[in-house]
């Protein structure tokens, strides 16, 4: 596919994606603009660029003299990470090229947006109904606690800079990064996302790493020891983030937290001993280039598509430390590190080889207390049915994503050629791809739990696992083939209020689609037919309406019950859901229920 075909094609995704909103009874036009920045977004999560459950958000406004736009933005689950996004959108089915001096001002103007919510300007002449009151009212009391903020310029256009000279904004420094049509066409179609990965340690480490260099001239990788100064390390996590950690230990990383308390005090108090108290990292490399070490030697000089496989927390660990403590000296930090350099040339063998060695690696450590959890038993059967059960029409199927990237993996080993791949796309879908955290947040949400889900999906997964340990009556079986279908029927019905909800609400969608299932579960569960939700691959029209109305009621409550809060704040508070709930109203006679929008058929 050529970078014209891939423009022609998202356009038409995004189009069809307007057109489907607008169908749908009651809803506003619908920003393309907003369809577009969703899509990015979504993609920029599932590779670690930004944080999930990333919100769309359409704000224009003139404030004191300054423009001001936002398009979208992202908290960490911890709350103390924010993303912004704003977008350049112009629809066109032939290349356009955005010059610099356009992609900067519209930067400046998300700056500004930033720049009035510290200062209260914003907060003090909108109103609070606007869709983006909550978030501006947030920044405006939480900047101080603020750790990382990156703005990012979204386009369907070509640019020419992708990176800028970071900003300042009340002391805190702000990054900026472009994603254009080109550079999403070269993550989604001619490559690897981690290409983007370059570390040139001349440049970031005063000088190759002096290494002990073992080729393989028979094997799959050459192999390297090497150690990488402290600072070194904090710059690439500065300037990566999460993304230079590969999807399991991103995964990891999320539920332990991003300091480990004895890594800090060494950093702080004995930063010469660190080489001798710290296991080191794993690194996977696609490509190395060997120079002349400091003093003489071999030496690592540049890599691409880094990825640290085993060691996370320790590469974070420098990054928040530093922040934290900027009085930390890492200049005498040193950590171990073993290379492994790929000589794949098969995409599918070299994303299996690199999920072996992550998993391997951690297995090897006490890492896999938590989440490298994907062998854990509910994780295999659920994969195992997904290979095997085919839908009522005999030819499609759910593809259960039990490794991380493994549903690439199999359309690019079994579909081999661009019509097979194709093929196999038809008959599996990308929309029934489920990942470990999509299960979990499909389950949860029927379970009743909405709390949970809007924790986010690796902590909602982890406090699944932990339900699962625990109830061994529910979960302690095998698992079998009717609830294997209960569950995909359960991932349909959150995946259909979603879209619902996708298109009747401005803000704050993921909480508003949780509590949705999980109202809907907790009043009509009982009377669900799951079965033949499955048998339709769908659900039926008076479901839908019953959605509508329940999301409608839900939004309702959530926004009179969070008092001034951040909703995707409240919404994680069991208190919440308890509120909710018990605003709910059920007529057991099937009568009218005390909804505000609509009756319930």
């Amino acid at each position: 596919m050529e970078l014209i075909d891939f423009l022609r094609q998202t356009q038409n995704e995004i189009r069809k994606e307007y057109q489907d909103q607008m169908a749908q009874p009651g809803v506003e036009s619908p920003f393309p603009e907003l369809i577009f920045t969703d899509i990015v977004m979504r993609h920029m999560a599932d590779i670690g660029m930004t944080f999930d459950d990333a919100e769309t958000c359409h704000f224009m406004a003139k404030v004191s003299g300054h423009n001001v736009r936002l398009s979208g933005y992202a908290f960490s689950e911890d709350g103390d990470q924010l993303d912004l996004f704003v977008s350049i959108y112009h629809g066109s089915d032939e290349l356009c090229h955005v010059p610099d001096a356009e992609t900067k001002a519209i930067a400046g103007y998300c700056i500004q947006f930033l720049q009035k919510c510290v200062d209260g300007k914003l907060s003090s002449t909108l109103d609070q109904s606007n869709d983006a009151w909550q978030l501006v009212t947030t920044i405006e009391q939480s900047y101080a606690e603020l750790e990382q903020i990156r703005i990012y310029v979204l386009t369907d256009g070509q640019v020419k800079t992708r990176w800028y000279q970071s900003r300042d904004v009340a002391g805190k420094t702000i990054k900026l990064e472009v994603m254009d049509i080109v550079r999403l066409f070269n993550h989604w179609q001619e490559g690897k996302p981690r290409d983007e990965l370059q570390v040139n340690f001349d440049e970031v480490a005063g000088g190759a790493l002096p290494c002990v260099w073992i080729p393989d001239e028979m094997g799959e990788y050459d192999y390297a020891l090497t150690v990488v100064p402290g600072e070194t390390l904090r710059f690439i996590y500065e300037k990566y983030g999460n993304r230079i950690l590969e999807a399991n230990v991103r995964s990891f990383l999320s539920q332990t937290g991003k300091v480990n308390k004895g890594i800090r005090d060494t950093l702080r108090e004995q930063p010469e001993r660190f080489m001798a108290y710290n296991n080191g990292i794993v690194i996977v490399a696609d490509q190395v280039r060997l120079g002349e070490a400091p003093g003489g030697g071999p030496g690592i000089a540049w890599m691409q598509g880094m990825q640290i496989v085993n060691g996370g927390q320790t590469t974070a660990s420098m990054f928040f430390t530093k922040k934290k403590f900027p009085a930390t000296n890492l200049r005498n930090v040193r950590v171990p590190a073993k290379v492994i350099v790929l000589k794949q040339t098969n995409n599918a063998q070299e994303e299996m080889l690199i999920a072996d060695i992550s998993r391997f690696s951690n297995s090897q450590n006490k890492v896999n207390i938590s989440d490298l959890s994907a062998n854990r038993p509910v994780h295999v059967q659920l994969e195992k049915m997904a290979n095997t059960v085919y839908c009522p029409d005999g030819y499609s199927r759910w593809f259960y994503e039990r490794a991380n990237g493994s549903y690439k993996v199999m359309l690019e080993r079994e579909g081999k050629t661009p019509a097979g791949i194709k093929r196999l796309k038809d008959a599996i879908p990308p929309s029934r791809r489920i990942t470990k955290t999509d299960f979990a947040k499909y389950h949860c949400a029927w379970l009743q739990r909405p709390d949970l889900v809007s924790l986010g999906g690796q902590k909602n997964f982890a406090a699944l696992m932990t339900m699962i340990d625990k109830d061994t009556e529910r979960y302690g079986d095998e698992l079998n083939i009717e609830t294997f279908k209960n569950y995909i029927a359960q991932a349909i019905i959150y995946k259909k209020a979603y879209k619902l909800i996708n298109s009747l609400f401005p803000a704050f969608k993921a909480n508003i689609a949780a509590y949705t299932v999980a109202a809907y579960s907790h009043l009509y569960g009982n009377k669900t037919d799951l079965a033949e939700i499955w048998n339709q691959q769908g659900i039926e029209e008076t479901m839908g309406n019953r959605l509508v109305s329940l999301a409608h009621r839900v939004n309702s409550l959530l926004t009179e019950s969070a008092n001034g809060r951040m909703i995707s704040e409240w919404a994680k508070k069991p208190e919440c859901w308890d509120y909710v709930r018990s605003k709910i109203y059920f007529s057991a006679q099937g009568k009218k229920d005390d909804f505000s929008h609509g009756e319930i058929a």
